[in-house]
């Protein structure tokens, strides 16, 4: 069985340190794919970087967790925080846009307008993701596809990962960690029912191992993947103008850079004739 793997780097444009790992992780490593953070302080530098690297994927990173909004129509105040800001708690934006239509008219408005500066800015999306997985969410997954189409965007992230990423020979992940992937594989089949025009991979690794992904968790991509074609979820940094109150990742993206730049993993990849790829190339 061929096997294409798409080795995505989540949050480009959240600060200067992310923007020049994911940079290096593409150009001296492994890394095919990222998606901006619209509405973060790096993200016009994230822009400049892109068009510099003509052979990166870049999609869009969906954001109502952090940072101000894009959008300036009055709906949008449904989602923001007392600071003007957006940062909902997950739970509190599952059950309100399952609720309320008021709600969802402020999120999609708001989404919209992050994929509208990501085009106004030259890029054209290879894909839609999310910050915290918000995407997966049944009544916002239905906003993102309307969007998707919309913006004639050929792909959304299907937040999948096989139990077996959780279970020997595979690098053990913290029991938080087990338990998220486990609370995903539900939300993504939900998905998966409801429109799966736009999922384009089988699986997304790395949500287990979100905070442990190194050299030896690539090996394991390299010699046990289950699936035809997947995504790898990374988040590559420098600790440049990367705040703990920020997030949760902030040492383990150097870690996690090393290990895409890491000639190790450049022959993992090789030897098991992994194709690499972007969302753009499927």
């Amino acid at each position: 069985m061929d096997k294409r793997i798409i080795i995505n780097a989540d949050d480009f444009g959240l600060c200067d340190g992310v923007n020049k790992a994911v940079a290096q992780a593409h150009t001296a490593g492994v890394l095919t794919s990222t998606t901006i953070l619209a509405n973060m302080p790096a993200a016009k530098d994230a822009v400049k970087i892109a068009k510099q690297l003509p052979t990166l994927g870049v999609g869009v990173h969906l954001n109502l967790s952090t940072g101000k909004p894009i959008s300036t129509d009055k709906s949008v105040k449904l989602l923001l925080n007392k600071n003007g800001e957006l940062g909902l708690p997950p739970l509190k934006l599952m059950l309100l846009s399952s609720l309320s239509n008021e709600f969802r008219t402020a999120i999609r408005t708001e989404l919209a307008s992050q994929i509208q500066w990501v085009i106004d800015n030259g890029l054209t999306p290879t894909h839609l993701d999310s910050h915290k997985h918000i995407h997966t969410f049944p009544a916002i997954f239905h906003i993102v596809c309307e969007l998707a189409k919309k913006f004639h965007i050929p792909a959304v992230r299907f937040a999948y990962e096989p139990k077996q990423i959780s279970r020997p020979p595979w690098p053990l992940p913290s029991e938080g960690g087990r338990k998220r992937a486990q609370k995903m594989r539900t939300l993504a089949k939900i998905n998966r029912i409801q429109n799966a025009n736009f999922l384009k991979t089988d699986a997304l690794l790395g949500i287990a191992h979100t905070g442990k992904i190194d050299v030896n968790f690539l090996r394991a991509v390299s010699l046990y993947n289950p699936v035809a074609t997947a995504e790898i979820m990374t988040h590559p940094g420098f600790t440049d103008g990367l705040e703990s109150g920020q997030t949760r990742l902030v040492h383990q993206r150097k870690t996690e850079l090393d290990a895409l730049c890491s000639e190790r993993t450049k022959q993992y990849f090789n030897d098991a004739k992994i194709n690499l790829v972007h969302f753009g190339q499927l």
